[in-house]
This record gives C-alpha cells, sequence and structure tokens, in this order.
C-alpha cells in the first residue's frame, strides 16, 4: 500500500481579533485542506481562532508568543516543527502578516516609534522567513507546481509610497518589500517561492466598520474583504513553477491609487 501523503501546513502570523487577513487566511487554507498554524500575540485569541477552525472541521493550532522578537518567532517554530512533525505533516506554506502602524508628522516621530516600526516590520519579517525558509528546504518539490514551499508578506500602500504621515510606517514597510524581493530572488531556484502582496485600500475588518459605518460596509467598490484576500493567497500558493509572482497588488474597484 502507498504511503498516504503528508498533510500541508500554512504557517500564519498576525491575526488581529480575528477578523482581518490573517484570520481569513486561516480559515480559507483549512476549508481547502491545509492544517494551520497560528502565531500571534494573545494566547485567548490564538487559542479561540484554533478552536473556531477545529470546531468547523478542520485542523489548527495556536503559537502565542509574548512578542515578535527573534527569539519569540524561533520558539514558535521549533514548537509548530515538533506539532506538525513528518512524516505526517509537511510546512508547505507561511504568511507573515504582522505589522505595527505609526501614522505621525514626521517632527512627532519619536526614537520609540522608529525602532518599533522596523522591530515589527523588517527584523520580525527578517526572523520569521528564515524558520520558513529553513522549513522548505527540508520538503521535496511538490511536481504539480514546482515548489518547496511559498512565503507571502502581506505588504501596503506605504510598501511602495510614504506620504505626510507614514515616515516611520513606510520605512519598515519598504525594507519588508525589499526583504521579499531579495528571497524571492535568492530561494526561487530552489524552488522556493516568495511573494509580496500590495493591499491598497482600507480591509473591512471590525475597527473599519465601527469608523466608516454600514454603508461603507456594505459597498463593495470601496473596501478589501478579508476573505479576497485570502483567496488570493491561496493563489499564489498554488500557482505552478512557469509564472510565479512576486508583487501582487490588491485594491477595491474604486480606490484611488
Amino acid at each position: 500500500m502507498a504511503a498516504q501523503a503528508a498533510k500541508r501546513v500554512l504557517v500564519v502570523a498576525g491575526l488581529g481579533n480575528g477578523g482581518g487577513t490573517g484570520a481569513a487566511s486561516a480559515r480559507f487554507f483549512a476549508k481547502n485542506g491545509y492544517s494551520v498554524a497560528l502565531i500571534a500575540r494573545g494566547a485567548d485569541q490564538v487559542k479561540k481562532l484554533a478552536d473556531e477552525i477545529n470546531e468547523a472541521g478542520g485542523n489548527a493550532a495556536p503559537f502565542p508568543v509574548a512578542s515578535y522578537s527573534v527569539d519569540d518567532i524561533s520558539t514558535a517554530w521549533n514548537s509548530i516543527r515538533s506539532h506538525y512533525s513528518a512524516p505526517n505533516y509537511s510546512i508547505r506554506a507561511a504568511i507573515f502578516n504582522v505589522a505595527h502602524g505609526v501614522w505621525k508628522p514626521f517632527l512627532e516621530v519619536t526614537p520609540q516609534d522608529v525602532e518599533e516600526s522596523l522591530q515589527t516590520n523588517v527584523a520580525a519579517a527578517f526572523a520569521f522567513a528564515r524558520e520558513a525558509i529553513l522549513s522548505f528546504k527540508e520538503n521535496d518539490i511538490e511536481e504539480e507546481n514546482g515548489k518547496r514551499g511559498a512565503l507571502i508578506f502581506t505588504g501596503a500602500t506605504a510598501s511602495v509610497r510614504g506620504n505626510v504621515t507614514t515616515s516611520a510606517f513606510a520605512a519598515g514597510k519598504h525594507g519588508r518589500r525589499a526583504l521579499s524581493q531579495s528571497l524571492a530572488k535568492e530561494f526561487g531556484k530552489q524552488n522556493i517561492h516568495v511573494s509580496h502582496a500590495i493591499i491598497d485600500g482600507q480591509i473591512a475588518t471590525d475597527r473599519q466598520r465601527k469608523a466608516n459605518g454600514p454603508a461603507w460596509e456594505k459597498n463593495q467598490d470601496v473596501r478589501l474583504s478579508p476573505e479576497s484576500i485570502a483567496s488570493s493567497y491561496f493563489y499564489l500558493v498554488n500557482q505552478d513553477r512557469s509564472s510565479w509572482t512576486w508583487e501582487l497588488d490588491l485594491r477595491p474597484a474604486h480606490e484611488k491609487w
């Protein structure tokens, strides 16, 4: 009897309050057969999402962190590799959705603002990417798509364009974009697919719903759906080797860009 194929695993970091891109991606991938490892701050929120996915028939496990420091990210990944170990599981996809926003006029930006933006948006992305790529390098190439693994970074308008209050935030997002491009060029040759997604517009999260009201929420022309972003991420992960996307930009139909 042929050995059963290893179950694919998605690792996603950055879940917010469970209503944004990271959580939507976890739900979408779980519904499409992936086991899901959840990394985020706030043990209760991470467990709540894992329980929701498991109760819906999926397979998810929580890996809460105290911070997005290099040590905490490394510890979480070691726990994930132990929990979802070969030969039953294979870590095939990873999404870094963590962000730290700073929106202030330049002369009001503090050294702490800069440090926190670069730590979360850049240094944590480096640490997460290192662990993902080390895991992918252990995988065989999947013939249907030519990949050992797929790594996606969530970006923003600020990844490519600064504005009057985004000096610290844009610096971090520009750095993440540069990291993703460098990794795509280095590891594509090893059949590891690295992508960067520019999210250009407001996402329909709980915070944005409260800020913009019910008419905004109902108007699909003016806001991004987390579920639609998750669907696009799933598309990226499953692209075959002949047509890999490095950068994908997503925006609602009526967004000014």
